[in-house]
């Protein structure tokens, strides 16, 4: 009696086939060599103060650095809840300005709302995490993650969710 495997199961019974085999090769054990994969770092980034929130206007852009003083930085108030906002009325946002693409400083442009690099054109929606519309960017722009103080109305940095251009780490 012949068993037929479709192509499918060929593939996947293959794939594990090839995934255990490296495994073995390398001396892992399953669960040791998950963990090296799953490995994250943990940057030592320590607060910085942007603004308070209060001193904003909707869609004025303001300037900062973060997490070093060769990393420059926007923050907006974009008048309207946005993913990733803080303060009062959720909306406040901040963006490395680093074009991903060959890190050229992007400019905030406040009629369109969005981040336009002038170098090969690329854009990217300041409403929407920083997100590449158009353009030669291989990825969104790295969104500043902001903490609202109630107490206090600043607004301040405290990480970067996504890679700054040009380094293989945020922190130098």
């Amino acid at each position: 009696m012949t068993q037929t495997v479709s192509r499918r199961d060929f593939f996947k019974m293959g794939g594990g086939l090839a995934a255990g085999a490296g495994v073995a090769a390398a001396g892992l054990t399953p669960a040791s060599a998950e963990a090296a994969v799953n490995t994250a770092a943990s940057l030592p980034y320590k607060p910085k103060l942007v603004t308070h929130a209060k001193g904003m206007k909707v869609n004025e852009p303001v300037s900062f650095t973060y997490p070093d003083a060769a990393s420059p930085c926007v923050a907006v108030k974009m008048g309207a809840p946005t993913p990733g906002g803080v303060g009062p009325d959720q909306d406040i946002v901040a963006y490395s300005i680093l074009c991903t693409h060959q890190g050229c400083p992007t400019m905030y442009d406040t009629k369109d709302r969005c981040f336009k690099c002038p170098c090969h054109f690329s854009i990217f929606d300041a409403e929407k995490g920083g997100q590449m519309v158009c353009g030669q960017a291989p990825s969104k722009l790295p969104q500043i993650v902001l903490e609202h103080n109630h107490k206090t109305d600043t607004v301040s940095a405290v990480a970067v969710n996504g890679l700054i251009f040009g380094r293989q780490a945020n922190v130098l």
